[in-house]
């Protein structure tokens, strides 16, 4: 006699791992959404920071810039090119700003910063950064 597993138990088998997949997979690509977003979010952050650093520290003026078509962040100061990010193409996500550029002063406070708002988008999953009038930045 041999063993092994007949058509039918195959069949079954087959139904109930697309069941769990068909449950499970949506569930997984808006969880890896959200990943990519969160990092996206953390990134452009960071870039807010070392703007606004450098220009604390440089004692000079310090540009933000962003090209939303491309994704792309820059950060300058006094010409020099501290910073380049292409934030979409490295997580897949779409920003949408009011603002092309902030600028920060010597002493870190945002010119253009007033009610200056950031969303990253990737499917459904959306996160929004805001920056205050002193340059701050919270999500």
């Amino acid at each position: 006699m041999r063993q092994g597993f007949n058509l039918i138990e195959v069949v079954i088998a087959l139904a109930l791992i697309a069941i769990v997949a068909a449950v499970t997979l949506p569930r997984a690509s808006g969880f890896i959404d959200s990943i990519q977003v969160r990092g996206a979010v953390t990134e452009i952050a960071a870039l807010f920071s070392t703007a606004r650093h450098a220009a604390i520290v440089r004692g000079a003026r310090a540009t933000l810039e962003i090209d939303t078509g491309s994704g792309i962040i820059l950060v300058r100061v006094e010409g020099d090119t501290l910073a380049i990010r292409e934030v979409s193409a490295a997580h897949g996500v779409g920003i949408i700003t009011n603002r092309a550029s902030i600028t920060y002063s010597p002493i870190g406070v945002a010119y253009g910063a007033a009610n200056f708002t950031m969303t990253v988008r990737r499917n459904d999953v959306a996160d929004t950064i805001y920056v205050s009038r002193l340059g701050r930045v919270r999500n």
